[in-house]
């Protein structure tokens, strides 16, 4: 039986949500493995998503023409993040939501939700490694996102969303968590230059 977007969304956002709550201010202009963005930066980008496909569920249209803020000194940006998280995975258990395609993007509305899901789960692992968390994707989540993903990257690497793929090993032993994440063009072994 195919898993249902929402499903696998919950599922990821259980393991992406604690990884944000743990994010502590003194690390939020520490480098990430996505060279581009701080932890700051990648946080809010995070978030944008996490809201963004919330309307893309929905079949309306989502603005990442903007560069969000939404990482304030107050610190409610870390509950925000888990209560639009959940508002996401019940976004896409509404009826139809799967059905279709999403948005001006024009995909087919499933292709849409498994690039949600790819996001969650590869800068949830973004945002851990920067930070010095723990983070364990759900397998049935790297089985969705492995093929899909290999599926988009020609055209992610043509927007520029995608880094050319990270050389692995031809080895049974690299994990299939460690095959997404070189095929996005991160480094699966990478840590911060100051480790703790």
């Amino acid at each position: 039986m195919t898993n249902t977007i929402s499903d696998l969304l919950e599922s990821a956002a259980k393991r992406a949500v604690p990884v944000v709550l743990g994010i502590t201010d003194e690390r939020l202009s520490d480098p990430t493995p996505c060279s581009e963005y701080d932890v700051r930066a990648l946080t809010d980008h995070l978030m944008q998503v996490v809201i963004n496909f919330q309307a893309l569920a929905a079949k309306k249209n989502a603005d990442f023409a903007s560069v969000p803020h939404y990482i304030d000194d107050a610190g409610g940006w870390r509950a925000r993040f888990a209560d639009e998280t959940a508002r996401l995975v019940a976004a896409w258990a509404a009826p139809g939501a799967e059905e279709g395609t999403s948005g001006t993007m024009g995909f087919p509305a499933r292709t849409v939700g498994h690039m949600v899901l790819g996001d969650l789960t590869v800068h949830a692992w973004d945002l851990a490694r920067a930070t010095g968390q723990e983070f364990t994707p759900d397998p049935a989540v790297v089985g969705e996102i492995g093929p899909a993903l290999a599926e988009m990257a020609p055209m992610g690497r043509k927007g520029g969303v995608f880094g050319e793929p990270f050389p692995l090993p031809d080895d049974k032993e690299v994990s299939d968590f460690h095959r997404v994440l070189a095929l996005t063009g991160r480094d699966p072994h990478w840590q911060p230059e100051h480790p703790e």
